[in-house]
């Protein structure tokens, strides 16, 4: 196996039609594929539990937790992109509470 196969073992898949994502570490109950199957070794007649899309319908979207965005932008901003969603996420909720916070302490200024 080569390196970068090896290297996206790993990878999980999400389907252009439907948005569903194959995670090798979980594999597929459904069509009854085993935990950690890679997609490239899934059988060619394999398609999408959710709405029966061939293989070649999806797309490499990399390992879970990996921040988001192309790899050349992520060194750009001000630290955010190297971010992961669910890091983005509560950064962003985070400060939207925090704000509503201080707006509702100005109801106790005289």
């Amino acid at each position: 196996m080569s390196e970068q196969a090896v290297e996206n073992a790993l990878d999980r898949y999400e389907c252009r039609a439907c948005g569903y994502i194959y995670e090798p570490l979980k594999g597929d109950d459904k069509n009854d594929i085993s935990p950690e199957t890679s997609f490239e070794d899934l059988p060619l007649k394999w398609r999408c539990p959710v709405c029966a899309a061939p293989k070649k319908a999806f797309t490499n979207v990399g390992p879970e937790g990996q921040a988001s965005g192309f790899k050349e932008n992520l060194g750009y901003g001000f630290g955010v992109n190297q971010l992961t969603p669910g890091q983005k996420n509560i950064l962003i909720f985070g400060a939207l509470g925090l704000g509503f916070l201080f707006f509702l302490s100005l109801y106790g200024l005289n």
